[in-house]
């Protein structure tokens, strides 16, 4: 029987491709061709139907790489009878839907048809506007997107640059022309491919799998391949019997979405993918024409946002389908964001942002966070889900894992805070899914909570501009829907999906923590640039609503609402998980980088309005203001003060044969002729911070060819070599005055060179480090040791409105996976009674080892990653010049980590002023740490303050305005009141929160007019 098996595949597999499948459409009619070529960026349409258009034929070459071509399809539509159909082959490769030449149909008028795309490359004429005997016009806008992720993935390309990419046209026009489509053929194609698939997952001794094979040996036998038309309809009665066989009463249930993953940016430019979203959306609505039946999920609300400003008469279309159910808005994010790096005010906006589109623009409040593709996921979250209205977590991405096997499909995941949200991670592993027999036969077999739960949820449909589900998924989810040996596929919507599984699982296993990804830890570091220029923006962002809220209420200066909410959407926007992530084409980084430049001159001036109408006239005496959460040189937390001199003594400094001393009375620190820091005593706990025999602010290279996906990945082997820059150009005192002093180092290694400036100031314990490179190697990790004299098992990593524990050491398997994390402004290892912080303003990457030493006691070494130069996507990453600000932080317990990480990414500003500017609110427990003060997103003037508790442990604040208020409230992170959680008491003068350990609380303080 095993041979009969191989040769009934076999010649299913022939007859499909060489008969039936051609047989779909029958060629009735040519198209006229005629082609416009735009001379740069894409066009408007109106600009593209006037052009002057030139003859064009099939075989005629088109599209240099971004390019975009205009072609015009004429013919006279024959009188068939049939469903005819216009069918355009652009030039595609069948097998890389979503990363090559795509296309979008408009009739004459400008009204969009339909996309175009290698498995979805038909138009139906009569939406074309074509009619039985007449003459049938429209055209295709066709882009000529490069294939940058080819068949070898690792190949570094100058195509991911305009400037680089060629002039050379990178397509053929194959054919075009208006064919009849047998819908009998058609059906009987769908019908073997859905029996030949599930006959391929059935084991040799199920007697299912010989009735489906002598089904369709029966089937093959009546079919004429001289006329496959005319017989088609006998093969498919033959066929009949086992397709209406149902299912099994255990078998397993997917809940199938339509989706099409579409990546905000990656291996195409922002600009593509607003095309790539309007394409999309048209072969969604289409299809919904033509099956009710059909359901469409779709999340970030940026695309959505992009449809309405530039394709609105497909926006109408979806809001049309979102009003009868079939198109759904999901996610309830700006995008599809990182969750690693963004910052917790950011992850806050995400929410606020995204949910409110959906609720502004279609009345929807969306309740599942939609999240399948973005690299870990951030132990905060669950709290922000719930904080923003929603109930429902997906993700697929932790599949990807390289070590260990997630434990769960179906869960209850645990925040930093306590709370729990409930979470899928669909068993078909798959955001892409085609609804093919052997996805369908790996979900079941993959589904962790078999015996507990009989439900998991597929999305299936081409991603990437592919094109989206089609009809031939559709097919196969209907000949699935109850099928003997196949688990039961019914299309519903994502919430029906999550009550039903949420029904029949209500006691599921908790995760608490993190969802690590083992895979993509490079993403921490890659593109430097895109990753500062989204912590400079946050800060920035912070400081703009802090001083224009304060303005506004204290001068009567004009909040900018406009201008805020503008910019808010790009820094969320640059967030996407492939741009902030650093794993996308040269185009996307070097726009980014000019994104966040321009931000931070608006941001700039914003603030610098704000702060010079609290400032008054000027004159008086210098004004220092303090937008970070806690007092320093005299101002005041989130208000502004006349300076006043630092606590301790003058900076003392010595230059000597073999090193530099720096000292002020809080700490001393010894400089080698190496420029290494060789001793950090603090003298406040007279303890040696630097390990014995080691020297800390150690720059290390190591080689950086990962396995696979070069911009996303290091692997562990990296860490076998390594080279320690100790080689010094020079070490220099290069300022010695009572306020700070400066030691100068300078180093040059391969093609590239390091200037650090070491930094000790009068009254302060922190030992700043100022790094400039000028980088230009590559494949290669630049890391930064501090090998310090602690003994821990947990390094400490800031995240969204607090922080996460992680093993220090390799016990297990999923503690020796975390070779590289991320953490934000600060980085903590410490023993009981004394600990370290390293802060930072400008990177994410960190790793933490440790290492017993002889006679005794434990090194742990703590690196902060600091550049790689990965040469696929952009092969020219990171190449150039980089600053980088950090500082060590001795004796530092927790709460000093978190001030000092705030303090390094929000300098102090000053202006000439007259008297203090009051904050605008003040917490009497430093733990409560305010993210966020701004006036209200409804533009009624009340002032909103976000605070957390920042330490891991339950804290009393009580809040006091100093402004009148008319009522105070908590709120969800929309801004609307909801019960009480933290408030305890509220009266016009203040509000007393009781706070769990890193609650998040918003409050809405009322104010009249």
């Amino acid at each position: 029987m095993h041979d009969d098996r191989r040769l009934i595949e076999e010649r299913v597999e022939r007859v499909l491709r060489e008969r039936i499948r051609p047989a779909v459409h029958r060629a009735v009619a040519p198209f006229g061709i005629e082609v416009w070529h735009a001379p740069g960026e894409p066009v408007p349409v109106a600009e593209a139907l006037a052009a002057d258009y030139a003859p064009a034929a099939p075989g005629d070459l088109w599209g240099p790489p971004w390019g975009t071509s205009w072609f015009r399809f004429t013919g006279r539509v024959p009188d068939s009878g049939g469903r005819l159909e216009a069918v355009i082959d652009l030039g595609f490769d069948t097998n890389m839907p979503g990363f090559q030449a795509e296309g979008l149909a408009y009739r004459p008028d400008g009204t969009p048809v339909k996309g175009l795309s290698p498995r979805n490359s038909y138009l139906p004429v009569a939406a074309c506007g074509g009619r039985p005997g007449e003459e049938l016009v429209f055209y295709v806008e066709a882009a000529a997107n490069p294939v940058i992720l080819g068949h070898d993935q690792f190949v570094p390309t100058a195509l991911g640059r305009l400037e680089t990419a060629g002039r050379e046209p990178l397509y053929r026009l194959r054919s075009a022309g208006i064919a009849e489509r047998d819908e009998t053929v058609a059906a009987l194609v769908a019908d073997i491919e859905v029996l030949d698939g599930l006959a391929r997952q059935l084991a040799a001794h199920e007697p299912r799998r010989q009735t489906v094979l002598r089904a369709l040996e029966r089937a093959l036998d009546r079919l004429d391949l001289r006329d496959v038309p005319g017989s088609a309809d006998a093969a498919r009665k033959e066929l009949a019997d086992v397709l209406a066989s149902p299912a099994h009463a255990s078998a397993h249930r997917l809940s199938a979405i339509g989706h099409a993953h579409i990546d905000s940016a990656w291996l195409w430019p922002l600009r593509e993918t607003v095309r790539k979203v309007a394409r999309t959306a048209a072969n969604v609505t289409a299809l919904m024409d033509e099956r009710p039946e059909f359901k469409f999920a779709m999340s970030q609300a940026q695309q959505w946002a992009w449809l309405r400003d530039h394709h609105p008469k497909i926006f109408e279309r979806v809001k049309e389908k979102v009003r009868a159910g079939q198109f759904l808005p999901v996610g309830g994010m700006w995008v599809e964001s990182d969750t690693n790096m963004p910052g917790g005010e950011a992850m806050a906006r995400q929410f606020s942002h995204g949910k409110r589109f959906f609720l502004d623009e279609l009345g929807v409040e969306t309740q599942e966070v939609w999240l399948p593709d973005s690299f870990g996921y951030s132990a905060a979250l669950p709290q922000l889900i719930a904080l923003s209205g929603s109930q429902y977590f997906l993700t697929q991405k932790i599949s990807w894992n390289q070590t260990n096997k997630f434990p769960h499909h179906t869960f209850a995941w645990e925040g930093i805070d306590g709370t729990r949200m409930f979470t899928h991670f669909p068993p078909i592993d798959t955001y892409n899914s085609e609804l093919t027999a052997p996805e369908l036969a790996h979900a079941t077999r993959n589904y962790a909570e078999h015996g507990r739960g009989t439900r998991s949820l597929v999305p299936f449909g081409y991603g990437d501009g592919g094109g989206g589900p089609t009809r031939e998924m559709l097919d196969r989810a209907a000949r699935t829907a109850d099928l003997e040996g196949s688990p039961r596929v019914a299309i519903e919507t994502p919430a029906a999906f999550f009550a039903a599984a949420q029904a029949e699982y209500p006691n599921a296993p908790v995760w608490a923590g993190e969802l690590y990804l083992e895979f993509h830890r490079g993403t921490y570091t890659s593109q430097a640039r895109t990753k500062q220029g989204n912590r400079r923006s946050e800060h920035l962002l912070r400081e703009a609503e802090l001083w224009a809220a304060t303005a506004a209420l204290r001068t009567g200066l004009a909040y900018p609402y406009e201008d805020l909410d503008r910019i808010w959407k790009k820094v969320l926007l640059n967030q996407f998980h492939d741009i902030l992530p650093g794993s996308s084409i040269a185009w996307v980084h070097r726009e980014a980088e000019r994104t966040y430049a321009e931000i931070a001159a608006e941001l700039e001036e914003i603030i610098d309005r704000a702060v010079t109408a609290l400032a008054g006239d000027g004159g008086g005496t210098e004004l220092v203001f303090n937008a970070a959460p806690h007092a320093r040189g005299g101002a005041p937390a989130l208000g502004a003060a006349p300076r006043t001199a630092p606590d301790g003594g003058a900076v003392r400094a010595e230059a000597a044969d073999g090193g530099t001393v720096l000292d002020n009375g809080l700490v001393r620190v010894t400089v080698d002729e190496r420029g290494l820091i060789t001793s950090l005593r603090d003298l406040r706990a007279d303890r040696e911070v630097v390990a014995p025999g080691a020297a800390a602010n150690l720059l290390q290279l190591h080689p950086d060819l990962p396995n696979r996906w070069d911009a996303w990945d290091v692997d562990s082997f990296y860490r076998n070599t390594v080279t320690d820059l100790t080689g010094a150009d020079e070490v220099a005192l290069v300022r010695t005055d009572p306020d700070a002093a400066e030691v100068r180092v300078v180093r040059s290694f391969g093609s590239s060179r390091v200037e650090q400036l070491l930094r000790l100031r009068a009254g302060s314990p922190n030992l700043e480090i100022d790094t400039e490179v000028d980088w230009h190697e590559s494949e290669t990790f630049l890391k930064a040791a501090f090998p310090l004299d602690i003994h821990t098992d947990r390094s400490t990593s800031e995240i969204q409105f607090g922080h996460v524990h992680r093993p220090a050491h390799t016990n297990t398997s999923w503690d020796a996976a975390r070779f590289e994390i991320c953490a934000h402004r600060f980085l903590h290892v410490g023993e009981p009674d004394y600990g370290v912080a390293l802060v930072n303003a400008t990177s994410y990457g960190h790793d933490v080892t440790r290492h017993p030493r002889e006679g005794g006691g434990t090194t742990t070494t703590v690196r902060l990653s600091l550049l790689r130069a990965p040469r696929f996507p952009d092969p020219e990453t990171d190449q150039g010049r980089h600053s980088f600000r950090h500082a060590l932080v001795p004796g530092a317990a927790i709460a000093d980590a978190v001030t000092e990480g705030y303090r390094i990414n929000l300098p102090e500003r000053t202006a000439p002023g007259t008297a203090p500017v009051a904050p605008l609110v003040a917490v009497d427990n430093d733990a409560a740490i305010v993210e966020a003060v701004k006036l209200a997103d409804d533009r009624s003037g009340d002032v909103v303050v976000r605070l957390y508790e920042s330490r891991g442990a339950r804290a009393t604040a009580t809040i006091t305005p100093s402004f009148p208020t008319t009522a105070i409230q908590e709120t969800d992170l929309l801004e609307r009141p909801t019960a009480p959680t933290a408030l305890t008491t509220a009266t016009p003068e203040g509000a007393t929160l009781s706070l769990r350990p890193f609650q998040v609380v918003t409050l809405r303080f009322g104010r009249e007019g």
